[in-house]
């Protein structure tokens, strides 16, 4: 059964973790290349879910931490999307660091 609840709170407290120094983990210029496919949906100005229709989420320039933990949670099941769990799925932890920081090295609404 899942609980929202439980999940919102378990996303929540990973965003809290930073790496032991306070800074991002994660090269964001490794993540520019492993980021190729997220920018198909992510890097589209206005561009709308087929089914069901939604506006998918600008990710340039959001925290590092939440797209991390968000990453995480789509991989391991914990947060469910279809397709994001697809994208995901494959991810190792340094992909996802990687990952997480090119987007958050972008300006907002890239």
């Amino acid at each position: 059964m899942r609980n929202p609840i439980l999940s919102a709170a378990l996303l929540m407290l990973a965003c809290l973790v930073l790496p032991a120094d306070g800074a991002q983990a994660g090269d964001a210029q490794a993540g520019k290349i492993k980021a190729y496919t997220c920018t198909g949906c992510h890097g589209i100005p206005g561009y709308n879910n087929v089914y069901p229709t939604y506006k998918v989420p600008k990710i340039g320039g959001q925290n590092y931490e939440y797209l991390a933990a968000a990453l995480r949670a789509y991989r391991d099941g914990e947060r469910h999307h279809s397709t994001m769990q697809l994208q995901a799925s494959s991810l190792s932890d340094t992909d996802i660091e990687d990952i997480a920081a090119y987007f958050a090295s972008l300006g907002n609404g890239s």
